[in-house]
């Protein structure tokens, strides 16, 4: 199978992996999906990462966060917003506020991959990557 959609594979490996409650999640190395994962880091969404070689591949071993047990998840919802075939692009008086403010966007711009309270911070619009909540 090839990868059309390696930003949406990610986002299904991290949802997939938190459903069924793993500690970590093994996602294929590349800066935009390291500058993601440090988003989900610095954003509470997931303890932290650590790039392990796996064979021939580079991978980035990310450790899931749960509440106090594990039935408690702290992602309780990824949604990747723009695809290959339908990009989705928000000026900056237009980005997105993911349920009232409680959620995080993921926007892709020229100062790279920041969250949509940063992209509102910096008065910069760009690609809409995904919402987390």
């Amino acid at each position: 199978m090839t990868m059309s959609d390696p930003i949406a594979d990610m986002l299904s490996r991290i949802r997939n992996a938190n459903v069924a409650k793993h500690n970590f999640v093994n996602i294929p190395v590349s800066k935009m999906k390291l500058a993601i994962v440090d988003i989900l880091v610095n954003e509470g969404y997931i303890k932290g990462y650590k790039i392990v070689d796996e064979g021939n591949f580079k991978v980035i071993r990310a450790e899931l966060k749960y509440g106090k047990d594990k039935n408690e998840k702290v992602i309780s919802g990824i949604k990747k917003i723009s695809k290959p075939g339908l990009r989705v692009y928000a000026a900056k008086e237009e980005l997105p506020r993911v349920l009232g403010g409680l959620g995080t966007a993921i926007i892709s711009t020229n100062k790279g991959v920041i969250t949509d309270k940063e992209a509102r911070k910096q008065n910069i619009g760009g690609e809409v990557i995904a919402f987390i909540w």
